[in-house]
């Protein structure tokens, strides 16, 4: 295959979130593969990749949310005005309006519009569906990283359903496995992992893994993301029996016993088939784009509405498994192949999108 050149627009360049660790590992396996890739970002958070050129625009004041990204799809505009860069496929994860393909990492901001219209009336809702259809109707491909934002897609903007590829889903890259073990019936260490842990379902895992414990007194919950400060209530009436360990680039898996992910709204959700990949078993809700890939022997999906003691039951079942999950496996380097593919079907000097000025 020819050399391509691939221009990747990221505000937060690094393994510093889910969608951010997405753009992180393709970028690297697109260079490894032969291709001149470059990334422009607000800033780079890690040591910065050999053979990738990075461009740091600086950091933007985050609030609120819609200027934030107005800013830095302006800013992107600026720099490439400055910079021509005419034989590149720039392929964004922002709300740009200068890109061939988008990819799309979580639901559409509109679903308010299903919240009755008295509730619609805000500049902030106004300039975010407008980002939004910008960011979608711009390019030749949008490419859903689940199946589950590929129907929401369809779902409000039907319109655009010839825009949209076959979802292309995370890598995962295979770390430390949990070793085989048999967990005591009276114990397990329980692990949640999530920074946005309210939209993560933590006080929902935290109550699950509570009432668990009547029967498993010595069960621990490990938590892993959240600052210790922003949770630490809701374990106010626990003595002991959990650890709030913060953010980590390490997520524990091996430790874990059994991964509980309870989220409200999961477009994807690459703790699970990373927990998965460790062959480590999980209890998940059935919002998560990855419970398609939850099999039976890999684990349990429930829906939110299930009773506290059904959680708590799919818990303990898990932790009393005697045979081993069956390691769950998909490449960076697939994934960057998958890429490829919709790349060589982007005509960059034909096609047509707004001016840079």
């Amino acid at each position: 295959m020819s050399q391509l050149e691939l221009i990747h627009v990221v505000r937060r360049y690094g393994p510093v979130g889910g969608m951010e660790r997405y753009v992180w590992e393709l970028t690297q396996e697109l260079q490894q593969l032969g291709h001149r890739v470059s990334v422009i970002c607000e800033r780079c958070h890690v040591e910065k990749p050999n053979g990738i050129t990075v461009y740091e625009l600086g950091e933007i004041a985050p609030r609120p949310r819609w200027l934030s990204l107005l800013r830095f799809s302006r800013r992107v505009a600026r720099f490439l005005a400055d910079h021509p860069h005419p034989n590149s496929v720039i392929h964004s994860h922002e709300r740009l309006n200068i890109h061939h393909l988008t990819t799309f990492h979580g639901p559409p901001f509109a679903t308010v519009l299903d919240r009755p219209w008295w509730r619609l009336i805000s500049l902030r809702i106004a300039m975010q569906l407008f980002l939004e259809r910008r960011e979608l109707t711009t390019p030749r491909f949008v490419v859903p990283n689940s199946q589950f934002i590929k129907q929401s897609i369809t779902h409000y903007y039907p319109e655009l359903a010839h825009q949209l590829t076959e979802p292309i889903l995370p890598g995962v890259a295979v770390g430390v496995l949990r070793e085989p073990r048999q967990v005591p019936p009276d114990g397990g260490i329980v692990g949640f992992v999530g920074k946005e842990w309210l939209r993560k379902g933590l006080p929902w895992a935290v109550q699950t893994v509570a009432a668990l414990r009547r029967t498993r007194p010595n069960l621990q919950l490990y938590v892993v993301g959240p600052a210790a400060a922003d949770v630490v209530h809701l374990f106010a009436d626990w003595q002991g029996g959990y650890k709030l360990i913060g953010w980590s680039d390490q997520a524990h898996y091996a430790v874990f016993d059994v991964l509980l992910h309870p989220a409200r709204a999961e477009p994807y959700g690459m703790v699970i088939s990373e927990a998965m990949a460790a062959r480590v078993p999980v209890v998940i809700s059935d919002v998560c784009g990855a419970a398609a890939h939850v099999a039976a022997a890999s684990g349990a999906v429930l829906p939110l509405s299930a009773s506290l003691d059904t959680w708590a039951e799919a818990l303990n079942q898990q932790l009393s498994r005697r045979e081993l999950v069956p390691q769950f496996e998909r490449s960076w380097r697939k994934v960057a192949e998958e890429y490829e593919a919709i790349y060589l079907e982007i005509d960059v000097q034909s096609f047509q999108r707004p001016s840079l000025k």
